[in-house]
């Protein structure tokens, strides 16, 4: 058999009838065998974008060169060469060449933590093979195979439409059109049709907004819309991070203020008669030592750190500016299903009008047929185990019906379906319309409040009564307030005129089968992650698409709530005028049946009254909300491609305790950037203060060039990195949480700069001054002077490693890296010595 032409079917998929694509590419409405997706995943490669070639080694070493401060260093190696200092040119070429190894193997580390990062997270897709469904990981997709789509799923590839729902697509990724494309398996288009117009086309990368679709893959990878503008664009630069700017700025900066302390001692020292030669290089020295040019590594690698340990931790960080940003949180608003609870959901109770106790087989039947055709899951036998797919609602409902008897698969055999309405959030309902001998049949299920419109009759004991809305409503209440998932089923007959199309507009005159409630117990680490969180000083929220009183049911057993006053529903949020809205927000801690555009509205509320707020969520619809908070979280096993994408955390085990291991972990990694700035500032200013003092006294300069480049970087050549691995101290989860707007260099510590600085430079010059007036001669005072700067600043380091600690309180072995490098700087300064 020849090979289907891929690029034929590419290029022209769009001008095509169905029919004719799937012969091109040896296709069929049913899928592709394993078999042969495997052999053709063999011959096109896996469906993932171009990317650029990481830079080589030797590219990443030369990067390490390109920085002011180094040119400065470079400058003065010329110098030392033009005059004759031949010891201070290769001990500056020294230190350039040893500072140029260190970085090239952090960026390396770097680099490849990232590639690990980016691999933990597969986008995952579901796809017809064989006629059976199978969802796989998107890079294992191939052309020629169905593809089945759904709100919330990113388009992993590019796609003709066999058939569509109500199908919008987010095409802003690749038109830059804000508004949602309507799609559907429209007739073919012409062949010139630019790609914004193929209205019977999904793209890759595009998001599916509303509705489901069934399509066939006709591009892959390189081979895609997108494809093509990722190869366009290969090589760009990425984004620094806000906190990364920020230190930037922060070091430019402290940079002026040295340049305006080097210049006030050039000054000085000409007025002494020094040679121009000697300040030359005594100013570069100072202004090197004293710049805390490691600054931005060190906060790179310590932030790199915060994601390797939150990654472990089950937190996959999308945005590097993340790490520190959800231990900043003060407002957590998660969503319940997955997240507080297990999402395993099973029926426990059935109700019934009038009936106690067994329940007639003429009762049961009716309402599980209707649970198993407006249904969207699947369980079965697949390779000799149970596997099930789809929503945890359809299938505790495929599980009811199973257990009396009914299987889907003859169900639907016996009762074709001729069209369907999908379940959507905004909607809370799905139903389907089905052939019943000479009649056809809608069956629905839903929310009660949904569904009681649609009904004039109801089952019971007595057979079929007059709908009785204020009973049903008050045992859905009972249920509720017991802690169940309270849903209703409903079937009629229904009569549609030649040409129409089966919309809601057609339930009515519907008979109410019943109400079924379900149990999706708690995931039992909730409560004291929870608990844990509240100790940390931030503010919980559930956000729930259930009913009011399931949810509060579920918040008190958590300890989030505790009486009605604290739900805020939906429609209580639609009804509010003026700051009443505000007030409920404020006092509410579970917000039910609320929509997409009404969970943004909380999140901005929250951000008014001054929270840095945190929304987790696995849906399309809190895609918005997350987008809106300053910490997006998605989960990673039950969010969809779309919550996954717009959010800066990923949960991979679904788990509220993660996104608290999240927020501890956070805390450190700042805490971390905290201490490394410390650290670098402080030694910095002891240095600046030692030659202030010596200047001002008149004496020689206390240290060389080369000896201040020797202590910058036995001081900061280790230490600080070895200081960004520094573990929790153990209360970050016991202390509030820190105001969004507070500064790194904060009053705190400005104040601990100052007193180390005065301490350790006013020590050295007293050491220094002393020696030369005991007529020892100026080569051993700075000799001395060198040795007791180097002690100090090792001991400062481990006076870095907390700002409410002694030094004495916290045990060297808990972080051996910095014991070891510092006891290995000081051995290597000893051993130079001497």
């Amino acid at each position: 058999m020849s090979l289907p032409s891929y690029d034929d079917a590419a290029r022209r998929a769009h001008a095509l009838e169905a029919d004719e694509l799937l012969s091109l590419l040896g296709a069929s409405p049913h899928g592709l065998s394993p078999e042969l997706a495997a052999e053709r995943l063999r011959l096109q490669g896996p469906n993932v974008l171009p990317r650029a070639r990481p830079p080589s080694l030797a590219r990443l070493f030369l990067h390490q060169f390109a920085s002011p401060l180094i040119y400065l260093l470079l400058a003065a190696a010329v110098v030392s060469l033009l005059i004759g200092e031949w010891s201070d040119a290769a001990f500056i070429a020294g230190v350039l060449l040893i500072n140029a190894v260190v970085g090239t193997i952090q960026e390396y580390s770097a680099q490849r933590a990232a590639e690990a990062l980016r691999n933990l997270v597969t986008p995952r897709c579901r796809v017809l093979r064989g006629g059976d469904t199978y969802e796989i990981a998107s890079e294992e997709l191939v052309a020629g195979d169905i593809v089945l789509l759904e709100s919330g799923d990113r388009v992993p590839a590019d796609i003709r439409l066999l058939d569509a729902y109500e199908l919008s697509v987010d095409e802003s990724l690749l038109s830059g059109e804000s508004r949602a494309a309507a799609k559907g398996a429209g007739p073919p288009l012409a062949l010139e049709c630019v790609p914004a117009d193929r209205g019977n086309m999904l793209f890759a990368g595009t998001l599916v907004e509303h509705g489901r679709g069934r399509g066939v893959v006709s591009a892959t990878g390189a081979s895609t819309e997108l494809g093509a503008i990722a190869t366009a664009v290969l090589g760009g630069p990425p984004a620094p991070s806000p906190l990364l700017l920020r230190m930037h700025a922060f070091s430019r900066r402290i940079a002026l203020l040295v340049a305006v302390a080097v210049a006030l001692m050039m000054v000085v020292a000409l007025a002494r008669g020094m040679s121009l030669e000697a300040i030359f290089f005594s100013a570069v020295a100072l202004a090197v030592s004293v710049i805390p040019e490691g600054l931005i590594v060190a906060l790179t690698v310590a932030l790199a750190i915060g994601m390797r340990r939150m990654a472990r931790r089950h937190v996959i960080v999308r945005r590097l500016l993340a790490v520190e940003a959800l231990g900043s949180c003060t407002y957590i608003a998660t969503d319940k299903t997955g997240t507080l609870t297990l999402n395993q959901l099973s029926v426990r109770k059935l109700f019934f009008p009038g009936v106690e106790g067994e329940f007639d087989e003429d009762l049961l039947v009716p309402l599980c047929r209707t649970a198993i055709l407006a249904n969207e899951g699947f369980i079965g036998h697949r390779d000799g185990d149970w596997v099930h797919q789809g929503d945890a609602v359809d299938v505790a409902l495929l599980l009811l019906a199973r257990e009396s008897g009914l299987v889907k698969a003859e169900q639907e055999q016996t009762y074709p379906e001729l069209a369907a309405i999908p379940f959507e959030s905004e909607r809370q309902f799905s139903a389907s319309l089905n052939v019943d001998g000479d009649r056809t049949m809608a069956h629905v299920k839903g929310a009660l409040e949904r569904l009681l419109p649609m009904c004039e009759r109801m089952v019971s004991a007595q057979g079929l009564v007059p709908l009785d809305a204020k009973r049903l409503e008050a045992e859905a209440e009972r249920m509720a307030s017991r802690g169940f998932r309270v849903l209703a089923l409903a079937s009629g007959s229904i009569t549609l005129e030649e040409g129409e199309v089966f919309s809601e507009e057609h339930l009515g005159g519907l008979t109410l089968l019943g109400l079924v409630g379900m149990i999706d117990p708690l995931r039992p680490e909730a409560k004291q992650a929870l608990a844990a969180c509240r100790s940390a000083g931030v503010e919980l929220a559930m956000i729930t698409g259930d009913h009011p009183l399931t949810a509060l049911a579920i918040a008190r057993e958590l300890g989030m709530a505790e009486d009605e006053g604290q739900i805020v529903t939906g429609r209580q949020l639609r009804e509010a005028q003026g700051d009443e809205a505000e007030r409920l927000i404020a006092g509410a801690r579970v917000f039910a049946r609320v929509e997409p555009r009404q969970k943004v509205e909380v999140v901005q509320a929250l951000q008014r009254r001054g929270h840095f707020v945190a929304v987790s969520g696995d849906g399309a619809n809190d895609a918005p909300a997350m987008r809106a908070a300053q910490v997006g979280i998605a989960m990673g096993r039950g969010g969809t491609d779309v919550a996954r994408e717009t959010a800066d955390l990923i949960i991979t085990d679904d788990n509220i305790a993660s996104i608290v291991a999240g927020v501890e972990e956070g805390r450190v990694a700042y805490a971390n950037v905290r201490k490394v700035t410390f650290l670098l500032i402080s030694t910095g200013a002891a240095e600046l203060v030692l030659f202030i003092l010596a200047l001002i006294s008149g004496l020689p300069l206390p240290l060389l060039a080369v000896q201040l480049l020797w202590l910058n970087l036995v001081t900061n050549g280790i230490q600080d990195v070895a200081l960004a691995f520094e573990p929790a101290e153990g209360d970050e989860l016991k202390r509030p949480p820190r105001s969004p707007h507070e500064p790194i260099f904060d009053r705190l510590m400005l104040e601990r700069v100052l007193v180390s600085a005065l301490v350790i430079g006013a020590f050295a010059f007293v050491l220094f001054r002393a020696m030369l007036a005991a007529g020892f001669d100026v080569e051993e005072a700075r000799n001395a002077t060198l040795l007791l700067m180097v002690l100090f600043e090792n001991v400062q380091v481990f006076n870095s490693r907390s700002e409410s600690r002694s030094l004495l309180r916290h045990s060297p072995l808990r972080n051996p890296l910095l014991l070891f490098g510092t006891v290995a700087a000081q051995l290597i300064h000893i051993g130079a010595l001497y």
